[in-house]
């Protein structure tokens, strides 16, 4: 059963979730993780296509969106629609709803922020993984 972490940004925590999910991306590549990181479009998965250069000084994540990159190459993939089908291991949601494919993921993360919009749908989420019987983990983000 794929475990489920929600992490959350505590008050006054600098950064929003985007920058979370770098930092989740980092230490799960650094753990020797493949990460799939679903965007909801586009122009969200380009934005954090940039922010993954520019981060955290000092630091290189290899990564690259899906359909510009060759995958098997790429630890760290940005996809909006959950291909490629064979990645399994780390699923980073950055979508307001459950992904569809989120069962054959080992681990699944959900960044949250502050944002009052991004913590209802992230309550949503979490009743519909509890209500489908996963055990779930919150961890607050300084």
């Amino acid at each position: 059963m794929t475990r489920i972490d929600f992490y959350v940004l505590a008050d006054g925590a600098r950064g929003d979730r985007l920058g979370l999910a770098c930092r989740i991306a980092e230490r799960a590549h650094g753990d020797g993780r493949r990460v799939l990181v679903h965007c909801p479009d586009m122009d969200l998965a380009r934005h954090l296509d940039r922010l993954l250069w520019t981060f955290r000084d000092g630091s290189f994540l290899p990564h690259g969106l899906v359909g510009e990159v060759k995958p098997a190459y790429t630890p760290v993939l940005l996809s909006t629609d959950g291909e490629p089908t064979d990645e399994d291991q780390v699923l980073i949601n950055l979508s307001t709803e459950v992904p569809e494919f989120f069962g054959r993921f080992e681990r699944l993360c959900e960044p949250l922020d502050r944002d009052p919009t991004v913590l209802r749908a992230g309550r949503t989420r979490w009743k519909y993984y509890s209500d489908c019987g996963y055990d779930l983990k919150h961890h607050e983000v300084r």
